[in-house]
């Protein structure tokens, strides 16, 4: 397995305004009992989260109470709330529904290890507080000898629906063609279980996806799969908040300052298995 660092044609998907605050006072903490005095619109409301609960290390069920999520991402909507002074709710469904969720109206915010891109910020806000690693997966043995990006062209490989590795792999094609390669056969999912059956069953070569969940599975399941390459990238991870409420997103900005600076993302970053070294300062983003 090679690690690698994204290209200048991934990076482009990148490019966007962060609207990064002025830090809280050093000794700021938590005060959710002045919910009301700080972000009026939040008090007594009780805020819509939408997870997809299948995608660990982030957000899965916990296998000894079913009807319970545990993960870093759903750890941390818990520590965040909790710092505001709001009640929660989990809205799960299909990964790819999320954020339409979010944009209808229909919940309040997506944190189920969304990435930050500039289209994405035209439709919600953003609160970023996390780098990416993305792993490109196949079965086990790497029969077509896939190391790198550079040896996609031709394969067979699978997405999640929406997903920036979607319009990644959409836009490597049209490279590979265009080098006079075969193009690379895209099929997409709608959640991550789905793609991982895809690659057990022979029916991809390669999936792309966040390192930590598509390492979770590697390891769940070391006689089928394998790790062809890791990249390290630019991406900004964090969830999506609708647009009309800008009291919830500066809420979740000062509490997740506030939970870094005291070490409690680190602290749940470790306890999942997420690189704490990943970790970036907290900011929003609004376009």
């Amino acid at each position: 397995m090679r690690s690698l660092v994204f290209g200048v044609a991934i990076a482009v998907l990148l490019l966007g305004s962060a609207a990064v605050q002025p830090a809280l006072a050093a000794d700021a903490k938590c005060e959710p009992d002045k919910v009301a005095a700080k972000y009026p619109s939040l008090a007594g409301k009780t805020i819509k989260v939408a997870q997809d609960g299948e995608g660990p290390p982030y957000t899965f069920r916990n296998p000894e109470d079913f009807e319970k999520l545990i993960g870093l991402d759903a750890d941390l909507v818990r520590a965040t709330m909790a710092c505001i002074g709001v009640k929660f709710e989990f809205k799960t469904g299909a990964w790819s529904g999320l954020l339409p969720s979010v944009i209808a109206g229909q919940t309040d915010l997506m944190w189920s290890n969304l990435y930050y891109t500039p289209p994405r910020a035209e439709q919600v806000d953003f609160v970023t507080y996390l780098n990416a690693a993305t792993r490109g997966m196949v079965h086990k043995g790497n029969a077509k000898k896939i190391q790198s990006l550079d040896d996609a062209c031709g394969v067979r490989a699978a997405a999640g629906l929406g997903t920036v590795e979607e319009a990644m792999f959409r836009g490597l094609s049209d490279k590979c063609t265009a080098a006079g390669k075969k193009a690379i056969e895209l099929v997409t999912y709608p959640d991550r279980p789905s793609g991982i059956r895809m690659v057990q069953n022979d029916r991809a070569d390669l999936l792309m996806g966040d390192a930590g969940g598509l390492g979770f599975f590697i390891k769940q399941y070391p006689n089928e799969l394998e790790s062809g390459y890791v990249i390290v990238t630019n991406y900004k991870v964090g969830p999506g908040i609708n647009k009309t409420m800008p009291e919830l997103r500066q809420a979740v900005f000062d509490a997740m300052t506030i939970l870094q600076a005291d070490g409690t993302q680190k602290s749940l970053m470790a306890k999942y298995n997420v690189d704490p070294e990943l970790a970036r300062p907290v900011e929003m983003h609004t376009k």
